[in-house]
Formats: structure tokens, sequence, C-alpha cells
């Protein structure tokens, strides 16, 4: 039961990772749309990613950065929406708004389940802006509700809640009266009634009668709420170079990560300045080195070597997770490097096979493949995740690996081409000339597909290897059977 229980703390925590990325992601699109050039700000904000042995503590910043108006976003995905943030009394390094400046927004989005695993979330492009100055005003004016978690300890973060009305389906707005909103239901024409009264903190409506409303909607709460954000005043390589100057380090940090899209003198020349200043913040230099990096200057790819070999694993891994955003030549090789030398820690390892997964560097596939036979506990799984998402780049002829390779190699080679579907009739034939164990990873690969997809196209492999086509028409017989999902409990 121990064993179940870990399970079910792993697999929330996922889930709650995989939710907050996916509503990132669809704050990004929607400020696209807007006409703005959005980026991630706090790393890893919009992946899902879980490092287990190896910890970094990150600074706290907003998810996105507006790169053209200097504005940063923090993204809230909600299972119900609500406008609420965790929050400590005792540690102002956990209050809700460490980290956050005054000009600052909160977007907020409504994530649904998609599939049975925890990752699988779908977020709606519905998304509501809120300006962080407006909740700390309703804040200090005591016009939010503070509640414990059930079973909390003292120290514990509580829950501040900013009341809100929300409407719950799509339709229009009938009426807006000093206790009550109503609006009519657009699927059967029902009228819905909302209190502008929340434990006797009165709202403010934020809709009027004859406007449409959204499902999920804010009609009515304690700040303001917005679909779009404002006009908002441009920013400059200047304005960056600036907060290089705060006295804010989150605020030194995305100037740092801000300056990379810029390509003026004093950009190298600043950036040089933090990178030798012993007194700043490590991961504030670690970020001038990447900007650096990015624009080609050699202190830059300098500092990331030193860094990559620091005596802290976390400053390691954090390291080798930038080596994946660079996506340059120079940072695939570093990778390469990392993930074959032997002497590292397996979660190094395991990042640096993340990581070129994440660049999407085809020159990385030989090294992950000679992965697979490597026994260091999760590296090959790190791997072979890699590598199938690679072959979204389209590699060329890795089926046919599957002739020559060893056993570990075929299997990871075999899982990864499966999943992907990225193969050819002829590709698989080929490998089907090599021995008894190639032709059954053929069969697997095969027996995968969509059986609709490919029954029609078989013929060459038929003819080359019967018995390969024969497995893979039981294992789609098998996939096909009312039997396939069924379960013991």
């Amino acid at each position: 039961m121990a064993i179940r229980r870990s399970f079910k703390s792993d697999e929330s925590f996922l889930e709650k990772l995989a939710i907050g990325a996916t509503g990132t992601q669809a704050v990004m699109n929607d400020l696209r749309q807007q006409g703005f050039h959005p980026v991630e700000l706090e790393r890893g904000s919009s992946s899902w990613k879980v490092w287990k042995q190896i910890k970094i503590k990150r600074l706290r910043v907003p998810d996105i950065l507006l790169l053209d108006t200097a504005t940063r976003i923090e993204a809230r995905a909600k299972k119900s929406l609500q406008i609420r943030m965790s929050h400590s009394e005792s540690d102002p390094q956990r209050g809700w708004d460490r980290g956050l400046l005054d000009e600052d927004f909160v977007a907020l989005t409504v994530c649904v389940q998609a599939g049975n695993r925890p990752i699988d979330w779908r977020a709606s492009p519905f998304v509501q802006y809120i300006r962080v100055k407006d909740m700390r005003e309703a804040w200090i004016a005591g016009r939010t509700i503070t509640e414990r978690p059930k079973g909390a300890q003292e120290g514990f973060e509580l829950r501040l809640t900013w009341p809100s009305a929300i409407t719950r389906h799509s339709g229009r707005v009938t009426a807006v009266a000093q206790n009550r909103l109503t609006y009519q239901r657009e699927s059967d024409h029902r009228t819905i009634s909302l209190s502008l009264y929340q434990k006797k903190i009165a709202l403010n409506a934020l809709v009027a009668p004859g406007e449409p409303v959204h499902e999920s909607q804010i009609v009515a709460s304690v700040v303001p709420v917005s679909q779009r954000l404002p006009k908002l005043p441009m920013a400059t390589e200047d304005t960056y170079l600036g907060w290089l100057s705060s006295r804010d380090v989150a605020v030194r940090y995305t100037a740092a990560k801000a300056l990379a899209y810029f390509h003026g003198r004093e950009v190298q020349t600043e950036l040089l300045r933090i990178l030798q200043d012993d007194s700043e913040h490590l991961y504030v230099r670690l970020e001038a080195a990447s900007s650096l990096a990015r624009l080609d200057i050699p202190e830059g790819w300098k500092w990331i070597d030193e860094s990559v070999n620091s005596p802290y694993l976390e400053n390691q891994l954090e390291t080798v997770i930038i080596l994946g955003e660079l996506r340059k030549p120079e940072a695939t090789d570093l990778l390469i490097s990392i993930l074959l030398d032997t002497a590292r820690h397996a979660e190094i390892r395991a990042g640096a096979a993340w990581a070129i997964g994440e660049g999407g560097a085809v020159k990385g596939v030989d090294a992950l493949v000679r992965t697979f036979s490597d026994l260091t506990p999760g590296l090959r799984v790190e791997a072979v995740r890699a590598l199938r998402r690679l072959l979204d780049a389209q590699c060329p002829n890795l089926a046919a690996r599957l002739e020559s390779t060893d056993s570990d190699q075929r299997a990871g080679l075999a899982w990864a081409i499966s999943r992907s579907g990225r193969f050819t009739v002829e590709e698989l034939v080929q490998a089907c000339h090599g021995d008894v164990e190639a032709r059954r990873w053929v069969a697997y690969i095969l027996g995968l597909q969509d059986a609709d997809a490919w029954a029609t196209r078989l013929g060459p492999i038929k003819d080359a290897a019967p018995e390969v086509f024969f497995a893979a028409t039981v294992l789609w017989q098998i996939m096909r059977s009312w039997i396939a999902n069924v379960d013991e409990f």
C-alpha cells in the first residue's frame, strides 16, 4: 500500500505541473494573438518535466515576459476558475506577491482533462487578465478571503481568494442590480442568478445588460478583469539595460534574459559586467552567460562550460537545461559529451539526453542510441523519450538500423519509431533482412499502428517476411478486441 500511495502522490504532482504548463502555453498563444512577443521567463513554466533526484531552487519570477513591452505575466491554470493564490503570513519569501511588481499581470485560464494520463490536459483559449497592482490594493484593503487548508499545521501556506462571481455557462447578461447579476444561458435560455456579495464583501459588476458572457467568465469581482491587455508602452534595449541596475534580483534576472534579443554594443558590455560580478546572484550570471552565448560571444560559452562542471549538481543541471534551450551546434556538442560521460551523475546525463531532445538536433541521435545499452538507472528511458521527440525532426532511415544494432538498442529504436509513426514500408523490409530478433521488433512496430491505415500496405512485408506479417495481424486483432483494456480491478 505504501508504494501505491507514493505513486498517487507522484501522479498528483505531475498532474499539477501539467495543468500549469498547459495553462502557460495557452496564455502565450493568447498573447501572440494579441500581437505581443511572449517568451518563457520562469524556466520550466511551460513544461511538466520533473527532476526527481536533483532539486533546483530557482528565483521566483513570473512565468512569461512580453519582450516588446517589458511586461511580465504570471499564468495560473485552474480546474475550476477562481482568483486564488497561495500565501504565507510567516515567510515573506512565500508571500502571494513575492517577485511580482505592480505593473505585472496575472492571467487565468481553465484546464479540462483530455485523456487518461496525468499529463493529458487541454486549456481553454479564453484567458482573463488582472493587474497585480489591483490585486495588491484589494488585499491591503481587506477585500480578500483567507482560508487555511484542512489539516494544515501552523506555518503552512494559506489560500487567498479575491471574491468573484463567475459564470458556469455562456450566455447574455439580462440585468445587473445592487445585490445580484443575472444572465440567460445560451443552451436553453434559462436565467441564472449570481450574488454580488461574498462573505459580506461587495463585488463590482464587470459587465452590463445585453453583453455576451463566456463560460467561466469573471463577471463581478473586487478587482478589474479583462480579456485583453491594455495598450502598453513599448520597451527598448535601454529599458532592459536600466533594469540591470535594479535592487530587485528578479528584475535583474528578467533583464539578463531579455537582452539576448538585442544586439547593441552596450548589451555585450553590460552582460559581461554581470558575468564578472562575483556578488551577483548565480542565476542572474548564468542567464547573462546564456544571453551572451545566444549572441555568439565566446565569454558566454566559456562561463557555461565552467558552470556545467560546477561542484554543485543543481548548477550543473540548470546549465544542461539552458544548453537545450540554446539550439546551437556548440550546445549540442557539449550535451553529447555530457551524455556519454560515465563519470557524471546519472541525472545530469539524463538531463543531457532530455535537452538533446528538446533542442531538436538530429546530430544527437547516435549518442542517444548508444545509451540504450547503458544500464545507468533512468538514463535510457530519458534517451528513448528524447529520440521520440527527435523523430519529429524527421531523422533519416532510423528503422533500417534495426537490422544491425544490438538487442537493447533495437528495443529503444522500436519504441521510438512505433510511437512516432515515422517510417516507411521499405525501411521495415530492409530491417526484415536482419536476424529473427530484428523481425520481431518490426512486428512490434507494425502491431502498434492503426490497422485500417496499414493493412493494405504490407504486401512487401508479407513477401519478405511472412512471419512478421502474421505476427502484426495477430497483434492488431488483440489490440482491437474488447479485452484489450480490461483491468483486474
